[in-house]
């Protein structure tokens, strides 16, 4: 993948008129977002960025979420956002800057089998999702960017319940599966497959079989919960009985996929890679 970044991280009334209630909610939304800006300093330069930075969405995306005025650049004013059957239009004086997920270091992607992961190296993507998943509230907040002349653009927000996603049975299990230790063990296969990198050869990896008692012993460092970021490239997940979850770091190396299946209506981690 081509990195353009030089380094990781990894606004109020409009004109006389009080903003509705739906604006300022969505204000307050955007603020909660942005946690990290008034703590953390911009470690991506406000900088001229070449045009190979829209090629791939993750390119355009680290840079979106670093560079201050490249988000701002590349919002389609007034946004439309989509809540409880209404639709407001956010004016550009009323956005909060996001850091999205830089501040975790990660984010998460989820489809039905590992040959989708391709899409997210694929130049010819033209619309791509960044989804806000509050596993606590229960809320969804889905952030819509498409290409526009060649350009990736914010176009529009829509905010929505867990309940309603494509993927909430998954999502149910794995709030749970990502907070209760007990409950882990209760859902791993017989046996679960895991690939590691090998200790002796930095360039190799193993692979072999661990039981669930061994499981506190090899499980992922980090297994995401609460808010998470996942980015939706057009996966179209559609499988009810197969789920792959990838945990994917920003400019750290770390990649963790989890391989679920679902046997007797019980969902079951049955693959760990590393």
């Amino acid at each position: 993948m081509l990195l353009v970044l030089t380094a990781f991280m990894t606004n109020s009334c409009t004109g006389g008129k009080s903003p509705s209630a739906e604006e300022e909610a969505e204000t307050d939304s955007l603020a909660a977002d942005s946690l990290a800006a008034d703590s953390t300093a911009d470690l991506v330069a406000d900088a001229p960025l070449p045009k190979a930075v829209d090629e791939l969405f993750d390119d355009f995306f680290f840079n979106f979420a670093g560079n201050r005025r490249m988000q701002m650049s590349r919002i389609v004013f007034p946004l439309p956002v989509h809540a409880d059957g209404r639709t407001t239009m956010l004016q550009r004086r009323q956005w909060q800057r996001s850091y999205f997920f830089m501040s975790d270091g990660y984010y998460a992607i989820l489809m039905d089998d590992i040959a989708q992961d391709t899409l997210s190296k694929s130049t010819s993507v033209g619309e791509t999702c960044v989804e806000r998943l509050d596993f606590d509230s229960g809320r969804a907040k889905r952030y819509v960017f498409r290409r526009l002349d060649g350009e990736w653009r914010l176009t529009s927000i829509t905010h929505t319940t867990l309940a309603q996603h494509p993927n909430a049975s998954f999502f149910q299990f794995y709030k749970r599966f990502a907070t209760d230790d007990d409950f882990q063990t209760e859902s791993l296969g017989d046996f679960v497959l895991m690939t590691a990198p090998d200790s002796d050869d930095d360039f190799s990896e193993v692979t072999g079989s661990i039981s669930p008692e061994q499981w506190p012993a090899f499980k992922p460092a980090i297994i995401p919960s609460g808010v998470v970021y996942f980015v939706d490239y057009g996966q179209h997940c559609s499988s009810d009985e197969r789920k792959v979850l990838i945990v994917r770091g920003v400019a750290n190396g770390l990649n963790i996929e989890m391989s679920f299946e679902r046997n007797d209506g019980r969902w079951c981690l049955v693959k760990l890679s590393e």
